[in-house]
C-alpha cells in the first residue's frame, strides 16, 4: 500500500512517525513538488493543487480535519470519482464544547463588563438574565454541534439548533432548512456558528440574519470566516443589535495590522484555536477508516461533493 502525505503547517516528522507506527506495512511518504509516483491513498490537509491534479490510481483521499472546503475549492482539478473522507471529531468536539461553553458563560455572567469596571476602579453588581430567557442557538448540528449543544444543556440554557437537513438531538429544539431559519433565529440570545463552509453557507451571518436575532444578542463564530459578512457585524455592533462577538476565525487569517476587529471593545479574538487537530486521535481514526475502506467495507465520513461536506 502506497500512501502520500501532506499536512500544511504541521510537524511532518511527528505525524509521519505516528502514521508509520499505525500502518507498519504501508509505504508512507511525504509528498514533495514533482512527486508523481503511484499512490493508493492520499492523507492531506490543505495540499497544493499540484499534489492531486491529474493524479490517477488513487483509491481515496483522506482529509486530516473536518472541514473540506480547501480541498473542494480545487474544483475540476480534484481527481474525478475518487472518494473523499473527512475527519469526524477525533478530539475536536470536546475542545469546541469547552470553547463555546466558556464563551457563552463569559458573556452571560458579564465578565467583560466586570473587567472594564475593575479598570475604572468601580465596584458594582450587574444583573444577569434568567437562564430561561437566554436561549442559545447553534448553527450546524453535526458531530461538533451536537457535543456543544449537550455541554450547554448541563448549565441549564435552553438550546436550539439549525441545520440544512433534519436532525434530532435530545433536549434540543431542532430546525431545518431555509424555511425555518428565521424561526430559529428569533429569540436566540447567543448564536454559535459551527456550519461547514459551502457555497450555500457563505455570508450566512449577515445584516438580515443578525437582525432577526433577539436584540442585543451575542455572536460566536467557530466555523469559517467566510460565514460572516464582517462589515455587517460592525454595523450591528454599532447599533447595539449585536451586543458583542467572539470570533475564532476571519475571512483573512491572520488579520492584517490595523483591521477594525483588533481594537474593537466588544469583539474578542482568538487565532483559529477553538479545536486543534490531535495527532493520536486523528491517526487512530484515519487508520481504522483506511483499513476498513481497503477491505471494501462501508465507512462513515464520506464527503458529498455537491453538498460540500
Amino acid at each position: 500500500m502506497n500512501i502520500i502525505y501532506y499536512n500544511d503547517g504541521e510537524d511532518n516528522a511527528y505525524w509521519l512517525a505516528g502514521l508509520r507506527a499505525a500502518l507498519p506495512r504501508a509505504d508512507i511518504r511525504l509528498w514533495l513538488p514533482g512527486d508523481d509516483k503511484p499512490a493508493d491513498y492520499a492523507l492531506v490537509w490543505k495540499p497544493p493543487v499540484d499534489m492531486l491534479a491529474g493524479r490517477t490510481g488513487l483509491k481515496a483521499i483522506f482529509n486530516l480535519a473536518a472541514g473540506v472546503d480547501a480541498l473542494l475549492g480545487f474544483g475540476d482539478a480534484l481527481p474525478k470519482d475518487v472518494p473523499i473522507l473527512r475527519l469526524e471529531d477525533a478530539g475536536m468536539g470536546m475542545q469546541m464544547a469547552e470553547y463555546a461553553t466558556h464563551a457563552v458563560l463569559h458573556h452571560y455572567r458579564r465578565f467583560d463588563e466586570y473587567a472594564l469596571q475593575a479598570q475604572q476602579q468601580e465596584w458594582r453588581y450587574l444583573e444577569t438574565p434568567l437562564k430561561r430567557d437566554f436561549t442559545v442557538g447553534i448553527l450546524g448540528l453535526g458531530t461538533l454541534g451536537r457535543q456543544v449543544a449537550q455541554a450547554l444543556q448541563q448549565f441549564g440554557f435552553p438550546v436550539r439548533g439549525w441545520s440544512r437537513s433534519r436532525h434530532s438531538v435530545s433536549g434540543v429544539r431542532c430546525y431545518a432548512g431555509r424555511d425555518q431559519l428565521g424561526e430559529f433565529l428569533e429569540e436566540t440570545k447567543a448564536l454559535i456558528c459551527l456550519l461547514p463552509a459551502t457555497a450555500e453557507t457563505a455570508g450566512i451571518l449577515n445584516r438580515d440574519t443578525l437582525g432577526q436575532l433577539a436584540f442585543g444578542a451575542y455572536l460566536i463564530n467557530l466555523a469559517r470566516g467566510s460565514h460572516l459578512v464582517e462589515a455587517d457585524l460592525l454595523d450591528a455592533l454599532e447599533s447595539g443589535r449585536i451586543a458583542a462577538a467572539t470570533l475564532d476565525v476571519a475571512a483573512q487569517e491572520p488579520l492584517p495590522p490595523g483591521y477594525p476587529f483588533w481594537r474593537h471593545p466588544r469583539i474578542t479574538l482568538t487565532p483559529h484555536i477553538a479545536a486543534a487537530t490531535l495527532r493520536d486521535e486523528t491517526v487512530r481514526q484515519v487508520t481504522e477508516k483506511l483499513l476498513a475502506f481497503d477491505r471494501g467495507e462501508t465507512v462513515t465520513g464520506m464527503v458529498d461533493r455537491q453538498k460540500g461536506y
